[in-house]
């Protein structure tokens, strides 16, 4: 079959992949409301630093296999990625159901944030490649949106089924169902290199050039370099969340199950959002999108520092969630506007690398706070550090003009020969890229 660009001509690869993310975004979900408590209740940790050293394990085997998925997915092949992934995935609700110390959670993060990484990627990746570019905000808008709302039934379902029959063995039960089906669906899945192919083949001439180095996503780019610094912000409170969250709850008197809902309303109104966000990153400044959800993130954990009651935690969570939803389509959609069809699976996935990163340095940074000054000290940095984030991506980036438009009257995007880095610092032909990018 000759391939086609276009989310109407692969609606059915996009539905599956769609259905796979969701089970990818189950796994995680199971561990949202009830491990910080597995922790204290059957493995008797008390230190914030250990109960918290599950993320740490996580957030970095993830980020390093993200960043190996994308320097891979142009070698092995994106469905196998695909399937290497879930090979690492299947095991980890066995190891959890049956761990007879917190070492044996220790190494089901590692196969976990294997899993997430090859295969969230995997299905990042080949969304990207069906739709081609007119569709890219909205494809990252309907991936991350079945992720995350994966996240928030499967947070609330583990958090109900340990209320009503215990931490364990039944909420790691439904983790088994969804590793099986993820690797089921895989199978069905196929490679989406030619349509890489296609899209780099009706590219304008000279508009590849070499990639963009791991330095010019991580940084140096003007834009790239303010999206990979806000990714890692998000993750890094996004894993605050995830770990002490549920701990500040439980010290106000929460039951489990009001700790899972509140756990759930967060990534659910994050998933649903993104319905709605994934489109307009397509549409609106990717800047202003990314400005005003990180802005959003962190006047809402500052908020959590003042409150106590329930419902006021249930809106705190929404709007957490909708302040997240502004940003995660928009990050994806920003990276595969400027890395080049060939490049694309590598940038992404040096973007993947650092964003997930936050979930590591967040776990770190909030255990060590939460152990010496408390819970909200630790919140309170955070929620700092996300709002000092939104006001870099305001200062450094720049939005790009609209197809068609002129390029000069793009506000702060400087035109090939002015305002860019000099070339000691910054090698020409990024320079070029830019310039081209502009």
């Amino acid at each position: 079959m000759t391939p086609q660009l276009g989310l109407q001509a692969n609606w059915r690869q996009f539905t599956l992949l769609v259905l796979i993310n969701a089970f990818v975004g189950g796994m995680v979900g199971l561990e949202r409301s009830i491990l910080p408590q597995l922790a204290e209740q059957e493995f008797h940790l008390v230190a914030r630093s250990a109960i918290l050293s599950f993320i740490v394990v996580f957030g970095l085997t993830k980020a390093v296999a993200n960043y190996y998925a994308g320097a891979w997915a142009g070698r092995v092949g994106r469905k196998n990625l695909l399937l290497i992934g879930w090979g690492f995935g299947l095991p980890v609700p066995l190891l959890l159901l049956w761990a007879p110390s917190w070492g044996w959670v220790i190494f089901a993060n590692v196969l976990l944030g294997l899993n997430q990484g090859l295969a969230w990627s995997s299905t990042v990746v080949m969304k990207m490649d069906l739709v081609g570019p007119k569709q890219r905000g909205l494809a990252m808008g309907l991936n991350e949106s079945a992720g995350y709302l994966a996240v928030g039934a499967a947070a609330f379902a583990s958090g109900w089924l340990a209320t009503e029959y215990g931490l364990r063995p039944y909420p790691f039960y439904l983790g088994l169902v969804l590793a099986v089906l993820g690797l089921l669906g895989s199978l069905l899945v196929r490679d989406t290199r030619a349509h890489v192919a296609l899209e780099a083949a009706q590219a304008p001439a000279g508009s590849v050039g070499p990639p963009f180095s791991f330095w010019d996503v991580t940084w140096r780019h003007p834009n790239l370099g303010s999206v990979t610094q806000a990714g890692l912000v998000n993750n890094l409170n996004d894993g605050m969340v995830w770990g002490l969250l549920p701990l500040l709850l439980a010290s106000k008197g929460f039951t489990l199950t009001q700790i899972g809902t509140v756990a759930a309303v967060y990534p659910a109104v994050w998933g649903l959002g993104q319905l709605v966000t994934g489109p307009l990153a397509d549409r609106l400044c990717k800047k202003d999108l990314l400005f005003w959800g990180m802005l959003l993130q962190g006047a809402v954990l500052l908020a959590m520092l003042i409150v106590d009651s329930y419902p006021a935690f249930l809106g705190l969570a929404a709007l957490l969630g909708a302040g997240t939803a502004l940003v995660y389509p928009t990050f994806l959609a920003a990276v595969g506007e400027y890395a080049p069809a060939p490049h694309r699976a590598r940038s992404v996935g040096i973007f993947r690398f650092w964003r997930d990163a936050g979930y590591a340095i967040g776990a770190l940074l909030t255990g060590i706070l939460a152990d010496a000054f408390g819970l909200g000290a630790a919140l309170g940095a955070i929620g700092g550090l996300t709002v000092a984030s939104a006001l870099v991506v305001r200062g450094r980036m720049y939005c790009l003009p609209a197809a068609g438009a002129d390029p000069a009257a793009a506000p702060g995007c400087p035109l090939p020969g002015h305002g860019l880095p000099r070339a000691s610092s910054l090698r020409l032909s990024f320079r070029l890229r830019l310039a081209i990018a502009c």
